[in-house]
């Protein structure tokens, strides 16, 4: 069985972050999505467990596809579910460069884990979780950005004040 991961904070998931989801799905036999805290962004709207609960609804109709939080090393979460590929979308060249280096760490730490590049398809370079935190906080329309399965999860958080900004 091939099995591969999908990592980020999703901090939301986008239609660009769950294109590249369903693209991986279709390549391997199990594909997780790894969702990270990643305290280091600055700026997050939603809190992990609301970030995990978005990317769940967003994958749910992906029968092969299975979402987790880690805090930690992306090749240990690798390792303890036997995944031997990291699926990475990439935009542009700033994004690989990026990408890039985080690969050959990965592979300096386990010599067995390959990364493997998607481009973003067109309709989605532009896409980022920093946009999409934009478009939220003004309340702009969210469909072109979003699934639209997580909308109205989207919707109800922020209206509850339980997000990380609100907080």
């Amino acid at each position: 069985m091939r099995t591969a991961i999908c990592s980020g904070s999703f901090d939301p998931i986008t239609l660009g972050h769950l294109d590249i989801i369903r693209r991986a799905a279709g390549c391997f036999d199990k594909v997780f999505v790894c969702v990270s805290p990643n305290a280091e962004k600055r700026d997050q709207m939603f809190t992990p467990e609301q970030k995990l609960a978005l990317v769940r609804a967003a994958v749910a109709e992906l029968p092969n596809v299975e979402a987790e939080l880690f805090n930690g090393l992306l090749a240990d979460f690798a390792a303890q579910h036997g995944a031997g590929v990291i699926v990475r979308g990439v935009r542009n060249t700033s994004d690989f460069d990026l990408e890039y280096q985080m690969a050959l760490i990965n592979k300096g730490i386990r010599g067995d884990l390959e990364t493997v590049f998607f481009p973003a398809a067109a309709e989605y370079q532009h896409f980022s979780s920093s946009m999409a935190r934009e478009m939220i906080r003004y309340h702009q329309p969210l469909e072109k950005y979003l699934p639209g399965e997580i909308l109205p999860l989207v919707r109800e958080m922020r209206k509850e004040g339980n997000t990380h900004e609100q907080r």
